[in-house]
């Protein structure tokens, strides 16, 4: 059991955690949410022994093994499982008391080391360090590769394997998920599961929390409240409480108005003087419940495009991959080889950026134009990562990337975009094409030292400042913080800022790797919400299952140097993925589930475009009752002018009824909003 009492936590002169009250039983698995800057991170510190408490005491069993994913990894010669395998450091110190007394000959050392491995089951450690490198994407011939081999988004995975290697009570993962591609993060899901410890995570995965934790911890403005149930039971729970809060906030203005609108009126009148006073004293002991305040910061949309061709873009017979003058990518993840100038990210597809292997399709027929001849491979000894790849785009598609890391879904991206030519066969993209390209590497690929607002002249220098300043304000750079420069940014801010630039541009097809790796919940939930508003297609890399159920109506998969349509849901997925175990490959028809799935991939489609209206509905509804609260006050003003009730009675009437209908008017609208929203929150 680990406890909080009146626990407070300050990081310099600001107060992160003020009276945090709170008890963990054993065996829970519990996720710690809020916005970014909450003191997440910081209540990690504090259980690791890595900050003090500012007030109030935290009490832990003193023999509580511990363990945590490292920040750092040191650049070793060591194999990859030998490192996996140090997180049991009681094992690795038994192991070396082994060798050590191997290499003096002391017989009775050797056997004491050899007692002290077996207590610790030390001699399967290997197979279960290989297990977990496995699951986390290592293929077997990495296990012997060494450390300092691996690149840093790699590394970070050795580091989780380390720490799930490590025997622990209490484990803490900060982040998790990041780095893994969705293969891993679903392994990692039903490893957490089987965990038999204490588990406190923090992730903005909402699909991985609702897949691992019995408990969420919300911190919010400096206070912690315990919700039992994962994370879509938390959001009910908050919902209702929140709900319930401004009802009461509203009841009690309402009261408050009452009274005060009866105090004006009579305080003056000898007769109703005592009446008068006693509803002053009543108004003064009113608690004053807060009213709720928006808990998601903003909302953002892509501007409708101004075209949006049919067939948008083909790649025919595609081998896909590096020259041999560029090194092959260890990862994925990592984007180290030199591109062009320009290339990094932003809106692409535009008259005179086509790469020598693109053509254009004809708007009308859709053959190729007159310099339409296939490229040639680019040299020998080229590497190759996809082949024969035939993937077509029309207008409005929505298509989801999936398959574990290294396997070529951000090389797929790149070559539909162009910033990589095809190796062999035919890119073929329609002159009408515009392309928002959201990389691995836009974020870091901010000028340094500019703000939001030079970023955006640089792209549009002609346009007035107020217009720079008023879209900026859209995507919340409002007022001096658009001049602001990108160094003190977070990650959330520029992958927000990087998501700005290629919005302006207004693109038919949305080309998003890994999207939400910088992003909070809240801000993956606005992206959620205008990439399913979206009017163009779409094509996206993500571990994130909620983005991309709410957005992809169809999935492909990219493995074993192959791109292949997927015919199921993410849930299939999942079932295949767990299907498969640790079985060899198994073919594209072995992976197909079942029949229908065509038809959850419609009935997607469909909800998709009726959640689209209904969010339509929910502005509209918004927008009438914020014009009803404003009559409304105007009518109260009114009746709570004394010189009101010196006017004609029928006048007064008049107001009554009007005041009567808008009440009604609020109370269907209210009603109608809150059944939207709980239909599109379902």
């Amino acid at each position: 059991m680990i406890a909080f009492r009146h626990f407070a936590l300050r990081r310099g002169s600001r107060l992160l955690l003020s009276d945090i009250d709170l008890v963990i039983q054993s065996g829970w698995r519990l996720g710690v949410v809020g916005r970014n800057g909450c003191g997440k991170s910081s209540l990690f510190a504090a259980l690791q022994g890595q900050l003090e408490a500012d007030a109030g005491e935290l009490d832990m069993p003193a023999r509580l093994r511990l363990a945590s994913v490292a920040q750092e990894t040191p650049s070793l010669p060591d194999p990859a499982i030998d490192y996996v395998m140090g997180g049991d450091v009681e094992l690795a110190t038994a192991l070396r008391d082994e060798l050590d007394a191997q290499a003096r000959g002391d017989t009775e050392a050797m056997a004491l080391a050899h007692h002290r491995i077996e207590e610790l089951h030390g001699y399967d450690a290997r197979a279960r360090a290989g297990r977990l490198l496995h699951g986390l994407g290592f293929s077997a011939d990495t296990h012997e590769r060494a450390v300092s081999e691996f690149s840093g988004g790699w590394r970070v995975r050795l580091n989780l394997a380390r720490a799930l290697m490590a025997p622990s009570e209490l484990l803490l993962l900060d982040e998790p998920t990041n780095h893994l591609d969705l293969d891993a993060v679903l392994w990692l899901e039903e490893w957490l599961r089987r965990y038999q410890g204490t588990l406190l995570v923090i992730s903005h995965d909402r699909e991985f929390l609702d897949g691992v934790i019995t408990h969420t911890l919300h911190l919010n403005e400096g206070r912690g409240k315990l919700y039992t149930g994962n994370y879509s039971a938390f959001e009910r729970q908050r919902a209702e409480q929140l709900r319930l809060q401004q009802i009461a906030h509203e009841r009690e203005q309402a009261e408050r108005a009452h009274l005060q609108s009866f105090i004006d009126r009579f305080k003056a009148k000898a007769s109703k003087a005592k009446q008068a006073q006693s509803r002053m004293k009543r108004l003064e002991k009113m608690a004053g419940t807060e009213a709720v305040r928006a808990e998601r910061p903003f909302h953002f949309q892509f501007a409708v495009p101004e075209k949006v061709p049919d067939s948008m873009l083909q790649l025919e017979e595609v081998s896909a991959g590096y020259p041999a003058l560029l090194p092959l990518p260890s990862g994925e993840n990592i984007s180290s080889f030199p591109f062009p100038q320009g290339e990094r990210g932003g809106v692409r597809g535009q008259a005179g950026e086509k790469s020598t292997s693109e053509h254009a399709l004809d708007v009308d027929d859709g053959e190729r134009g007159p310099s339409s001849q296939p490229s040639p491979r680019r040299g020998e000894g080229a590497n190759v990562v996809l082949t024969d790849v035939r993937f077509r785009l029309e207008a409005g598609e929505r298509v989801g990337l999936l398959g574990p890391n290294g396997a070529g879904k951000s090389t797929l991206v790149k070559t539909l975009v162009g910033e990589l030519a095809p190796l062999g066969g035919e890119r073929k993209v329609h002159k009408d094409l515009k392309i928002g390209y959201f990389a691995q590497h836009t974020v870091e690929s901010l000028r340094e030292g500019a703000s939001p607002f030079d970023h955006l002249q640089d792209k549009a220098p002609g346009v007035g400042a107020q217009v720079l300043r008023d879209f900026l304000g859209g995507w919340n750079f409002a007022g001096d913080r658009a001049f602001e420069s990108v160094d003190g940014f977070s990650g959330g801010e520029r992958a927000r800022l990087a998501l700005a630039l290629i919005a302006w541009d207004k693109p038919n097809l949305l080309l998003l790797d890994e999207p939400t790796n910088h992003l909070d919940l809240d801000m993956r939930e606005a992206l959620a919400d205008a990439l399913a508003d979206f009017d163009g297609a779409l094509v996206l890399v993500s571990h994130d299952r909620h983005l991309l159920g709410m957005v992809c109506d169809s999935f492909w998969r990219v493995a074993d140097h192959k791109v292949e349509p997927f015919d199921g849901d993410l849930d299939d997925y999942a079932r295949w993925l767990r299907s498969r175990g640790n079985a060899p490959k198994k073919t594209e028809a072995d992976a197909k589930p079942s029949e229908s799935a065509a038809d959850r991939r419609r009935a997607a489609a469909a909800q998709r475009e009726s959640e689209k209206a209904s969010r339509q509905r929910v502005k509209k509804i918004e927008t009438r009752v914020a014009a009803i609260d404003e009559e409304l006050t105007k009518l109260d003003q009114k009746l709570a002018d004394p010189e009101t009730y010196n006017g004609s009675t029928a006048e007064l009437m008049k107001l009554g009824q009007r005041q009567a209908e808008l009440r009604k008017e609020k109370e269907t609208l209210e009603a109608e909003w809150l059944a939207l929203y709980e239909q599109l929150e379902a």
